[in-house]
């Protein structure tokens, strides 16, 4: 008899550790600084930053410098990344565990309000509720706001819904939080770190959910920015669609 030593997957390597799948499964629904993941994990800033430092290393987990307070960062889970070493995972085990399957199609029971908020609403929270609006077909309830609103849209920002979604919203202007502190939402995601430390609260049956992305507007708005505007807009699509199936899951 001939022994076979097969290695084991990477994924599982990194996630098979207690401590580091309770910060991967922190980390599926929002992006968080070290001391936050301190006090929702229960463990020692010191452990819980070596272990993010060796999922950073395997490429699962990135990180970013926040934009409000520039000593801390925010960790971010990459979950196409994960659907990868996932498939390639089920594949090392026998070779049809690595389809993936069709996700379920979007159907919410009940109504959906998702807000979406930045500092300057010019680009950022406006691209991540005209695609929410497309993703849902308008079966949700997406608006988005500005703490300190633009006064317009950022052209690469209707430019990049345009040409790359086929999306208009070259009549929609920037919005103030403010003109929405009545209305009540089942979810708050502020892709901004300037708005996620002063975003209201919208009572207590909100979940809320923070994307660290940085405002693609710092840029300019010369045709050498438009790139940029591009990568934003794809990132945000991505997060988009991991966050759909947790609407109708998650209280």
């Amino acid at each position: 008899m001939v022994l076979l030593r097969q290695p084991v997957p990477s994924f599982v390597q990194l996630a098979a550790h207690p401590l580091r799948w309770q910060l991967l499964a922190v980390l599926s629904g929002s992006d968080y600084r070290v001391r936050e993941m301190v006090t929702l994990v229960g463990e020692s800033q010191n452990l819980i930053s070596y272990h993010l430092r060796l999922l950073r290393d395997g490429g699962l987990v990135t990180a970013t410098r926040s934009t409000f307070d520039g000593r801390d960062s925010y960790y971010h889970l990459d979950l196409d990344r994960c659907t990868e070493m996932l498939a390639g995972t089920g594949t090392a085990l026998h070779p049809t565990l690595g389809r993936t399957s069709t996700p379920p199609p979007f159907d919410p029971k009940t109504p959906l309000a998702v807000l979406f908020v930045c500092s300057g609403n010019s680009a950022r929270s406006a691209i991540a509720e005209a695609l929410m609006r497309q993703h849902t077909s308008g079966r949700v309830d997406a608006i988005s706001a500005g703490t300190c609103p633009k006064p317009g849209m950022h052209p690469n920002t209707v430019r990049v819904l345009r040409e790359e979604f086929g999306i208009d919203i070259s009549d929609q202007h920037p919005r103030h939080l403010d003109t929405l502190a009545d209305r009540r939402f089942q979810a708050v995601v502020t892709l901004c770190d300037k708005a996620r430390e002063v975003c209201p609260e919208f009572g207590d049956d909100t979940h809320w959910i923070h994307w660290s992305i940085p405002d693609p507007t710092q840029c300019g708005t010369g045709e050498d920015t438009y790139p940029t505007f591009q990568a934003t807009a794809a990132e945000i699509d991505t997060r988009i669609r991991y966050l759909l199936p947790t609407l109708t899951t998650e209280p």
